[in-house]
């Protein structure tokens, strides 16, 4: 596991906090265009994830990559996450690894 360079959980809010460093998201694809998806995140913001993704694509998909802006992830690793994802399971996880309990998480 590399754990030189890990990537922070993060929702549409806590994106903000982390420009310039490795995130890791999951969202609810809203559209597609070639090099670039559009999605709503576990908090129900709008990010824009840059990359060529998978074909094809879920409901659902989980980004490795830099945060660009507090809107945009420039993706490194794309994973399709399925159909049917528990969004505010995912949130709460946001926010306990970048709370109180963050040193818990890699």
């Amino acid at each position: 596991m590399e754990t030189s360079s890990p990537a922070v959980f993060v929702n549409g809010a806590l994106l903000r906090r982390y420009i310039g460093q490795k995130v890791r998201a999951v969202l609810q694809v809203i559209r597609s265009d070639v090099g670039s998806v559009v999605g709503k995140s576990t908090d129900d913001q709008q990010i824009a994830v840059r990359g060529s993704p998978p074909a094809p694509l879920t409901t659902y998909l989980e980004v490795v990559g830099v945060a660009e802006s507090d809107n945009v992830i420039r993706a490194q690793i794309w994973t399709n996450f399925g159909d049917n994802f528990d969004t505010n399971n995912y949130n709460e996880l946001c926010k306990l690894a970048s709370g109180e309990f963050k040193d818990l998480f890699i």
